[in-house]
């Protein structure tokens, strides 16, 4: 008490006037905007001086200077909050629609057909098993197991199923075969008279991501690098035939699948190629085929094995030996047993013919029991 009533006096005599405040009033706070440092300045206004401070709560509690009115600045307007929007949350509830039963449709083949631009090719999806392959061009969706079956079975007919034979060159003639459809392979610079097909699947194989050695990569534009039988014999045991023959049997799927590809795009060539009279015919046989438990693999089996025919001035004598002669030479069947039956014996009144027809001394009546065998195939659907 004794030191407030000294610090009044001291004021009181350095002519500054004190206010007497209760403790449960507050000390004015500044302005909104003004700093603190502006607060304890002086202010002087004309001659007329007052001290503005703040006495220190330790010095004297309950007392404050008598501060003049301060001059109030016109505070910022602010603007208007927005208003809150508010988004009413309606959940959706997904009600999946009814799966419909799936029906089967007959494959019908229109005896006027279009051109056909085949589409680029694109890599295959990885094999899954008894995921459909849509074949399109009038074909059913095969399932993976029944294109393995269908390249097993192919396999079994070229080769005997003996991984040696994926590499082979047969008795007579003047090219290898190749893989499990035995696809041909001239050497350089000799005539494909039957087909080049060997570097097709090739590029059928590296589309799909298979790794061929540099010297296959090479060969595929050069031709064969045999050019006899007795010049592959001689090399069976070398270590890039070795490879060659382990890249053929491992990618057995891929090149039935190649198959399938090429019989694929025959189809739509089939009856438009076929003379005006015998379309209907074609077509019918068509259709009979393709709703008979074991049609297709008759179908793709010997566009493999005899090719499509479209080549109607191709084959001995102007008569051609493919899959097109046979439909025009089969006769009208039921689907079921009676068509697998109307097409093999089609096939080999066909095959007959070629024989007939070859050259004097080229012995290809040799090959008829072997090509029988593979035709009574067709008479029964894989198991």
């Amino acid at each position: 008490m004794i030191k407030q009533r000294t610090w009044a006096v001291l004021f009181a005599l350095a002519g500054v006037q004190l206010t007497a405040c209760s403790p449960s009033q507050t000390i004015p706070e500044a302005e909104p905007g003004s700093s603190p440092s502006n607060a304890n300045q002086a202010k002087t206004s004309g001659s007329h001086s007052t001290a503005v401070a703040q006495v220190d709560a330790g010095f004297g509690s309950g007392y404050h200077f008598a501060n003049p009115q301060p001059q109030h600045q016109p505070r910022p307007v602010r603007p208007a909050p927005r208003p809150q929007h508010q988004y009413a949350h309606q959940q959706q509830v997904y009600v999946p629609e009814p799966e419909q039963a799936y029906q089967p449709q007959a494959y019908e083949y229109e005896t006027q057909m279009v051109g056909y631009m085949p589409a680029p090719p694109v890599a295959m999806p990885p094999m899954q098993v008894n995921q459909p392959i849509e074949l399109g061009s009038g074909m059913p969706a095969l399932q993976w197991s029944e294109l393995r079956k269908i390249g097993e079975q192919i396999f079994q007919n070229e080769s005997g199923g003996s991984v040696s034979n994926l590499v082979h060159w047969n008795d007579g003639e003047n090219f290898a075969s190749m893989g499990i459809g035995h696809f041909t392979w001239y050497p350089t610079g000799r005539a494909a008279r039957f087909g080049n097909t060997f570097p097709q699947l090739l590029d059928h194989l590296e589309r799909n991501g298979v790794q061929l050695p540099a010297w296959v990569r090479q060969a595929r534009h050069t031709g064969a690098p045999w050019r006899s039988k007795a010049e592959l014999m001689r090399a069976k045991n070398t270590a890039q035939v070795k490879e060659l023959q382990t890249i053929l049997f491992q990618t057995r799927e891929l090149q039935a699948q190649y198959i399938v590809d090429r019989t694929r795009l025959a189809m739509p060539k089939l009856v438009r190629t076929s003379p005006a009279h015998l379309r209907p015919l074609v077509a019918q046989n068509l259709n009979v085929l393709a709703n008979t438990p074991g049609g297709w693999y008759a179908i793709i089996d010997y566009v493999n094995f005899k090719g499509e025919g479209l080549n109607r001035s191709g084959g001995y004598r102007g008569q051609n030996w493919g899959l097109l002669q046979v439909l025009e030479t089969m006769r009208p069947a039921q689907p079921g047993q009676d068509a697998l039956n109307a097409f093999a014996d089609a096939a080999m009144q066909v095959l007959q013919r070629r024989v007939n027809n070859a050259p004097n001394g080229s012995g290809e009546e040799r090959w008829l029991a072997g090509w029988s065998r593979r035709i009574n195939t067709y008479r029964a659907p894989l198991a």
